[in-house]
């Protein structure tokens, strides 16, 4: 991918992430939406600047037909990505949230959780269907 198309990847991935984080936090914890919108904000644009590192670093380590990447591959990748997004943001979530670090690590897990399962559809549907664009690029004219 070249880099504007990885800036659409990650920007439609993290708006989609923060409706659904803002939804599964306001529904299971007591922080209202307006403050946890803005933390989501916050945590999605240190996600925005992760996914474009980390998957520019393993692009460059897996080459080849994406579309042909392993089902083990893509569970590795997506653990390996949410893993280094944790250790960013549990002091952020901490902080903005004005809790411990022990309740902002049990709502990143949380929201990890949900967001891994996000993540593994949205890259397997991003990838199928940029695949299918550009076999069919009639369809965009």
């Amino acid at each position: 991918m070249k880099p504007i198309e990885r800036i659409f990847h990650a920007v439609l991935f993290e708006v989609l992430a923060v409706i659904l984080a803002i939804v599964v936090l306001v529904t299971f914890t007591t922080h209202d939406a307006e403050s946890l919108s803005g933390t989501m904000i916050i945590v999605a644009t240190i996600a925005m600047a992760w996914n474009f590192i980390y998957n520019w670093g393993v692009d460059r380590i897996v080459t080849g037909d994406k579309t042909k990447r392993t089902l083990v591959l893509r569970i590795v990748h997506t653990f390996i990505f949410q893993a280094g997004l944790l250790i960013a943001t549990i002091p952020v979530i901490a902080y903005l949230l004005n809790i411990g670090l022990w309740q902002a690590l049990i709502m990143d897990i949380g929201v990890t959780i949900c967001i891994t399962i996000y993540a593994f559809f949205y890259n397997l549907t991003y990838d199928h269907t940029r695949a299918f664009i550009v076999r069919e690029p009639a369809l965009i004219n």
